[in-house]
């Protein structure tokens, strides 16, 4: 390799686009960990196509995978990419927009048959001069033959082998971007060397032979150095949402000495989260696959009666069934932790779709006053520390609290520095200890904070039985009377509120005033941060106000919004969050910038409507 012709970048997005076969996920999981493992700074975006599988080689039928990688911290996964990497037409046409000017485009020389080109909808021959990619440095190598070729030595049938092509353009970028190749192979191994050990060799030599022929080509002008990021010291690994959101719950469970419990129905794109917890069973976590949503639920609230911190995992349909066993637990006082991974919907294609379009359901989604506590995660490694303080909530408040998070942190990855759990508060639920025969016990009473205690069954002179309760509960808890009844509801509403006492001030990014607040919430905040950002190194007098508690609000929401002349709430919903704040905050007007598309904000796009903003007279 010629030295002279290595450049150093300081921060570079790869955008991986085939079809739902060609392994685009796993191709772009395996470069954005080498580059976590490099210590680079990631943020990932695996863009999934619909869940009913479009026709192979159609635009709809694309799955894409993009990661940015920096010698920074990354805060966001990118808006126009650097890198395409296209294994047919379909997935050069679907991402045409998405390419930087004089971007590098490999695409598979051997996909651009006439058939393929017709399928993706090109209505001629070239579909370089059709999409205008002439000032573009387009690669085209034969990646399919010589996939083929590489392994022709081993006795694997065609399809196996072209499936390994994804490896092979995996070769072409480790090589154009310094990036060492043991990772990847350590991988193929764990998965398929024991059982299937052809299939891990066959990708191996697929990612070498990649690599050897981007070494010996003259096809690169350059290749590509990317330094490591300044990060805080400490051991740091690739971590997901969804994973991030299991371990922040096991960690809550250890710190509050209690077992965990999740009771769950698989849904999209919340699965992984059961799946994570049931490989888990030594730590004591016990889970259990329900046969639909309600019973996932309620299995979690008999697992909270006897003395379990209980969770149930969902997205927005299954939200919805819940919502009744979710009035229940609220009734009952017992904790509970629902996580909502929010999609799009309802409409077919969307659960591989990213909105945060649950936020009304999660505040309001019950009949009569039923207030829970809700909390929204705002990248991968955070869904950790909120799926442990929704834990911990729950918990020490007696309370059901709703945990946000979306299919694009759920998915995405981030370096995440793994905590000590010396650094986290102890969860200290207010279990009642044994009482003396005879002594009376009173469900129902509460602390200075309306908490009641958490009686299991079974602990002496605590034995749950309906017969004679009236006698040991507060007067007025089992019979109705309407000064009772309203009295009960205004217990539940203070009882939330009281969260807030335990809550940070809420903050704000920049400056304590200005001519434009931006408000954020849940994953919306790289985008929207870096956008941000970039108006203040411009000198633009804005700030950004980022929510994760979002019910009840922090204190010092209210000073915050009186120091700026215009307040704007940026959501990828149609101003969910805007129409809650306009309720909280009557005397403030509230601007709106919706995106309802399954698909994240660009900072490009974000930038234009602040700058808009802040323009106006």
């Amino acid at each position: 390799m010629n030295q002279e012709h290595v450049q150093e970048l300081q921060d570079v997005v790869i955008r991986f686009s085939g079809d739902s076969g060609d392994g685009m996920q796993l191709t772009g999981t395996l470069f954005s960990d080498t580059s976590a493992l490099m210590g680079n700074g990631i943020s990932t975006f695996p863009d999934y196509p619909a869940e009913i599988r479009a026709p192979q080689g159609t635009v709809a039928g694309v799955s894409g995978f993009q990661v940015h990688f920096g010698a920074r911290r990354v805060i966001n996964p990118g808006d126009y990419c650097d890198v395409l990497v296209a294994m047919n037409p379909a997935a050069l046409k679907a991402n045409r927009r998405w390419l930087k000017a004089g971007a590098t485009v490999i695409i598979d020389g051997d996909s651009l048959t006439e058939t393929n080109l017709r399928k993706a909808g090109f209505t001629t021959d070239d579909p370089i001069a059709e999409l205008g990619l002439d000032g573009h440095n387009l690669v085209v190598p034969g990646i399919t033959t010589m996939t083929r070729e590489a392994l022709k030595e081993l006795e694997l049938d065609n399809k196996s082998v072209v499936k390994c092509k994804n490896m092979f353009a995996l070769g072409i970028c480790f090589y154009l971007f310094h990036r060492p190749e043991d990772h990847a192979k350590k991988y193929l191994d764990s998965k398929f060397a024991r059982k299937n050990p052809l299939i891990a060799e066959a990708n191996k030599r697929a990612i070498d032979a990649g690599y050897n022929f981007a070494a010996n080509t003259h096809q690169f002008a350059n290749t590509y150095a990317v330094p490591a990021a300044p990060l805080e010291k400490g051991t740091y690994r690739s971590i997901n949402g969804n994973v991030a959101t299991a371990w922040g719950l096991m960690a809550a469970a250890e710190k509050a000495g209690l077992p965990l419990f999740c009771g769950s129905y698989p849904i999209t794109p919340a699965t992984v989260i059961l799946e994570e917890l049931a490989k888990h069973k030594e730590l004591g976590v016990k889970t259990v696959q329900a046969e639909d949503e309600i019973a996932g639920i309620c299995t979690a609230i008999g697992a909270a009666f006897a003395g379990n911190f209980a969770v149930t995992t969902t997205s927005g349909p299954g939200l919805s069934l819940k919502s009744e066993a979710l009035g229940l637990a609220v009734m009952a006082e017992l904790p509970l932790v629902v996580v909502d991974v929010q999609r799009g919907g309802p409409s077919t294609g969307l659960p591989t779709k990213t909105e945060q379009s649950d936020l009304m359901q999660a505040l309001y989604g019950r009949n009569g006053e039923c207030p829970v506590v809700v909390l929204a995660a705002s990248t991968p490694g955070d869904c950790f520390r909120f799926a442990f303080e929704a834990g911990k909530i729950a918990m020490e408040h007696m309370t059901p609290v709703i945990l946000l998070t979306d299919g694009f942190i759920a998915n995405g990855s981030q370096p995440w520095r793994i905590p000590q759990m010396s650094d986290y508060p102890a969860i200290c639920p207010p279990v009642v200890e044994p009482h003396p025969e005879g002594e009376a016990f009173m469900p129902y009473a509460r602390d200075a904070r309306h908490v009641r205690g958490w009686a299991f069954p079974g602990k002496a002179g605590l034995e749950h039985r309906i017969g004679g309760l009236e006698k040991h509960c507060l007067k007025g808890c089992i019979s109705y009377e309407p000064a009772n009844h309203q009295e009960m509801v205004r217990t539940r509403a203070a009882k939330v509120a009281a969260v807030a006492d335990d809550l940070p001030r809420q903050e704000v990014m920049g400056a304590a005033e200005g001519d434009l607040l931006v408000i954020g919430w849940g994953g919306t905040r790289g985008n929207v941060q870096s956008a941000v950002e970039q108006l203040q190194e411009e000198g633009k007098r804005i700030s950004l106000c980022h929510f994760n508690y979002i019910h009840p609000l922090p204190h010092g929401v209210r000073e915050i919004l009186g120091g700026f002349r215009r307040i704007v709430v940026c959501e990828l919903n149609e101003g969910q969050l805007a129409s809650y704040l306009r309720q909280q905050f009557q005397e403030f007007r509230f601007g709106q910038y919706n995106k309802c598309e399954g698909l994240p904000f660009t900072v490009v796009e974000l930038k234009e409507e602040f700058n808009r903003i802040l323009n106006e007279k």
